[in-house]
């Protein structure tokens, strides 16, 4: 199946750190039905792909950060819920009708094959509203090394009007592209249509917001946590062995108890009393 691939304009405004306005653009791939997003409690089906990044010579670009460090880039998977909605756009609308894989981008050394599949295809789509169709890959191959390992919390969309509606799943450990593969997706693509001046995409993500008590959970322990791995799972074995030694100690003192009371049973000595008569 052929994927679609396209430069479009959102139909919102994101507002800007000085208190203007611009409109956001993106590179959207869409993905068939046929993909789809397991462990969750609803069937979510995939429905496009999009990512974000910064500005050449620039550190950032990642709409997530985890310890305050922002990556390169970021890449999602937008998936909805099939069960409850028609389309994206009517479970946008609705809490949870959404789950977004955010898979961070860094720069390695080596060209990411996979991402290069879709950067090899920006020249075709350049101006705003231009569109080209991709050959079938594995989009697995976008994703990084130890998918189990991930943050999850509920939260928004990154453009207005940010409905609540996102299961965010951020992958912990980073997928990688080479220099040459960032600047292509820094200095190729522009805002404008093809007969206008020259705007250059740059910096579409969000800046990070606060977490307002939300929860965020880990599939693993966070470095910095309290305890390490090792240390949590000697703690559990301690407690273990400790309530198992405590089992045991009650049931031999029970079982002493026990023993005195038949002990103390076996000495007691019953005998029978007759009233003494007398020949009168």
């Amino acid at each position: 199946m052929l994927l679609f691939l396209n430069l479009l304009l959102e139909l919102v405004r994101i507002l800007a750190a000085d208190g203007g306005s611009h409109w956001t653009y993106e590179v959207q791939l869409s993905l068939p039905p046929t993909l789809y997003l397991g462990g969750l409690p609803r069937n979510y089906v995939a429905a496009q792909l999009h990512l974000h990044w910064g500005r050449k010579g620039q550190p950032g670009g990642s709409e997530h950060q985890v310890n305050s460090e922002a990556t390169a880039a970021e890449l999602h998977i937008v998936h909805y819920d099939a069960d409850s909605f028609n389309n994206l756009n009517e479970a946008a609308q609705k809490p949870q009708g959404l789950a977004v894989l955010g898979i961070l981008i860094e720069v390695g050394e080596n060209q990411s094959p996979a991402y290069e599949h879709i950067l090899s295809h920006l020249e075709t789509i350049r101006y705003k509203g231009q569109s080209t169709l991709v050959p079938p890959f594995n989009v697995g191959g976008l994703l990084p090394p130890e998918l189990g390992e991930y943050y999850r919390y509920n939260g928004s969309l990154t453009t207005p009007p940010c409905y609540q509606s996102v299961i965010w799943t951020v992958f912990r450990r980073k997928a990688q592209i080479s220099m040459e593969q960032l600047e292509k997706l820094q200095e190729t693509l522009f805002t404008t249509e093809e007969n206008s001046p020259s705007q250059l995409l740059v910096q579409n993500y969000r800046a990070p917001q606060p977490l307002n008590h939300r929860l965020v959970v880990a599939s693993f322990i966070p470095e910095g946590a309290l305890y390490s791995t090792g240390e949590m799972v000697g703690l559990g074995l301690g407690i273990l062995f400790g309530c198992l030694f405590l089992l045991l100690a009650g049931y031999f003192i029970a079982r002493k108890i026990r023993r005195n009371r038949l002990g103390e049973q076996k000495s007691v000595v019953f005998t029978s009393s007759r009233r003494a008569t007398t020949d009168e």
